[in-house]
């Protein structure tokens, strides 16, 4: 900012204050010929005590202006006001310096140092002047407000040299938006005819209502001028924070607009998502119409099957898990083999397979093996269709599903014309979901009355297959026995002996392979079902197990001191335990101190601290070890429990009786009451029934979901 006191300005002011003309009283005349012309009103611009002054907007029309040089001549003595109330945004502080029209002669311009500045803008008087340039003293860059000047009246006219009508500490203002036409013009426009009366204060209006009234209200100036910034010269007093940056402040008070307070654009209203059902729920729920003669489902309309099978490709499109996978890939399968792409059907299921088995869920594994059963029967691939059926199939699925896979067993013999198994297919189906499940007991009827009307025109058919048969393995020779000398040996089926009685004690065959003990020693060996020597006896096994899951415990002592080996006699899993059990499912149960399970590394999955593990089942009776699902019964003394393959413990051992339903847990008190708890050990029904049976009826009403789509 300029210093206020600058020598050099105060005589440059002197100097044009007593260089002004004679000619100044016909130029006031002028001048109020020009403040009539303009229908201007004059206003009163006091300095503050800083020598800031607040202006009054006089509401000017903006117009193109030329810049004005005119001759500076000594103000009236103005008083100090306030800034109305009114115009909130417009009011600056600033120096006014009010003008008479004069003729300057050229004045040698002083060099001055200038910096950057925010421009005010000033309503100047219209005077036909010379372009002069006076010295000013170096400035200091201050914030620019908008400003309107008004005359005053001219009291001492004097002659004068021209000078420059810009007060000595005043700055050239930016000319980056000035008129094209006239280069040393600037950016803002002012227009202000002179006066020569004795101004009275004015009240300014808002500048909202300034740029109204001047649109509505067109000013004839004889004169065009562009406005020249003033600079303050003292230190300014500020009445409200205006952020400005520069020249986006550099205009005049018409051209400022209102500020408009824009309402944010309302919320739009979002339906609610529409989420489609699950494609299995669609197949499960589908009204599916049977040929009475093949059972087999048809679709007249293949449009929503089609837009079923869509859905599933556009979720596979994003699937990783093995889990997920299996379950599209398999359902995708079920749709493919009713629209009749069974090349399709059979590639995603085979593929579904592999992911269930990456994943290690029993039932999905069973479910995916079904549909690929499903497919195979389709194809007329009747021997993998069953073999696939008998398979999986067992006592810990829960009975819904059970009867699910008996159905689709026997609808698989009806094709092939095994009447007679097929009804034995049926009528365990029936015995399984006779009560729960009228949907599947009407379809089983169905199926029925279809087989009775083939059974009267081609008879029963072949006689029913064994499990062994179906499942395509060979029956293993069986243990033999030689009355007269004692020994023992094997025989096949049909009970023709094919490994000679010659040894004093032997197990069955499991796995493809047996141990056997010849007379007159204590060490076993292992032979094949051609009685090959796997094992010799030199090993000196007195201890042996069965094999399970390509293992068998072994050892040297006659108490205790159990190892698992191979077939190879390579020790897998070393250790010396006190009891062991055979490996089910990955697992095995064995005693060192207390009861625990290891795996097949010979990592410790439950920790030795149990008396017994007593796992059984509602529908199989006692297993030993683990269930297909991971789980077991342990005994922690005279209270059981049930624990997971990784040690959890997921029902605390509280309970006198426990059994494991595949779908939930019952248990009892010492009193013979039964109840049942949930997968996560919640209570689900209350002990108070007096018979297992009547509880697991309670499971399958709550627990059992809806119709399982093979």
């Amino acid at each position: 900012m300029a210093e206020p006191d600058s020598d050099q300005a105060e005589a440059d002011l002197s100097q044009a204050t007593q260089a002004v003309p004679a000619r100044a009283e016909s130029l006031t005349d002028q001048a109020k010929t020009q403040d009539e012309a303009g229908e201007t009103t004059p206003a009163t611009a006091e300095p503050a005590e800083t020598g800031t002054a607040s202006v009054e907007p006089t509401l000017p029309e903006p117009i193109d202006a030329e810049i004005i040089d005119a001759e500076l001549v000594e103000p009236e003595d103005a008083t100090k006001t306030e800034t109305p109330a009114e115009s909130p945004t417009d009011v600056v502080d600033a120096e006014v310096l009010d003008t008479a029209p004069i003729h300057p002669a050229p004045v040698e311009p002083q060099p001055t140092e200038t910096e950057p500045v925010d421009a005010e803008l000033i309503d100047a008087e219209p005077t036909e002047s010379t372009p002069a340039e006076a010295p000013s003293a170096p400035t200091e860059p201050i914030d620019a407000e908008l400003i309107e000047t008004t005359p005053t009246a001219v009291t001492t006219p004097t002659d004068a040299g021209p000078i420059d009508a810009k007060p000595a500490d005043s700055e050239p203002a930016d000319t980056k938006s000035a008129n094209p036409e006239n280069p040393t013009t600037t950016a803002q426009r002012t227009e202000e005819p002179a006066a020569t009366a004795a101004p009275e204060p004015v009240k300014a209006e808002p500048a909202k209502e300034d740029a109204k009234a001047k649109a509505a209200e067109p000013v004839e100036a004889p004169h065009q001028t562009q406005p020249q910034p003033a600079q303050q010269t003292t230190p300014r007093q500020e009445t409200a924070p205006r952020p400005r940056t520069g020249n986006a402040a550099l205009r005049t008070p018409s051209m400022q607009l209102p500020t408009v307070n824009v309402a944010p654009p309302p919320q739009p209203i979002l339906e609610p998502e529409r989420r489609r059902a699950d494609p299995e729920q669609i197949l499960a729920t589908y009204p599916w119409k049977v040929d009475p003669v093949t059972l087999r489902e048809t679709a007249d309309d293949p449009e929503p099957l089609l837009a079923v099978r869509d859905r599933l490709t556009d979720k596979l499109e994003y699937a990783e898990r093995d889990a997920i996978r299996a379950r599209l890939l398999s359902l995708r399968a079920v749709v493919s083999r009713v629209l009749g792409d069974l090349g399709r059907a059979l590639a995603d299921a085979r593929d579904a397979l592999r992911h269930a088995e990456a994943a290690g869920d029993l039932r999905q594994i069973v479910l995916v093996q079904a549909r690929l059963a499903h497919v195979q029967q389709w194809r007329g691939d009747f021997a993998e269709a069953d073999r696939l059926f008998e398979e999986i199939n067992s006592v810990e699925l829960p009975d819904r599903l059970r009867a699910e896979l008996h159905v689709h067993a026997g609808l698989s013999g009806y094709e092939q014309g095994r009447y007679l198994e097929a009804c034995n297919h049926f009528e365990a189906a029936l015995e399984l979901r006779r009560v729960e499940d009228p949907g599947l007991v009407a379809r089983t009827e169905t199926a029925l009355d279809a087989v009775m009307a083939r059974v009267r025109e081609a008879g029963w058919g072949p006689y029913p297959r064994s499990r062994e048969e179906i499942l395509q393995r060979s029956r293993p020779p069986h243990p033999a026995l030689d009355y007269d000398s004692g020994w023992q040996g094997y025989a096949d089926s049909d009970g023709e002996v094919v490994i000679p009685e010659r040894y004093a004690e032997v197990q069955p065959f499991h796995e493809g392979v047996a141990w056997v003990r010849r007379p007159g020693t204590a060490a076993w060996e292992l032979i094949d079902e051609t009685g090959g020597l796997v094992i010799d006896p030199s090993s000196g096994y007195v201890q042996v197990g069965r094999f399970s899951g390509g293992l068998a415990w072994v050892s040297r002592e006659p108490a205790g001191g159990w190892f698992a080996v191979d077939w190879h006699n390579r020790v897998i899993v070393p250790g010396g335990f006190e009891d062991v059990r055979p490996f089910r499912h990955g697992l095995a149960v064995v005693r060192r101190g207390g009861w625990g399970a290891i795996d097949r590394h010979g990592r410790v999955a439950v920790q030795f601290r149990y008396q017994r593990f007593a796992t059984e089942l509602t529908a199989g009776g006692p297993v030993a070890g683990f269930t297909a699902d991971g789980l077991a019964v342990i005994d922690a003394g005279d209270r059981l429990g049930v624990v997971n393959r990784g040690g959890q413990l997921l029902v605390a051992p509280v309970h006198s009786r426990l059994l494991i339903h595949p779908l939930a847990f019952l248990v009892g008190d010492r009193d013979g009451h039964w109840g049942a708890l949930d997968r996560n050990g919640d209570p689900i029904v209350e002990v108070t029934r007096e018979r297992p049976g009547d509880v697991v009826d309670e499971i399958e009403r709550l627990l059992s979901g809806t119709r399982t789509v093979l």
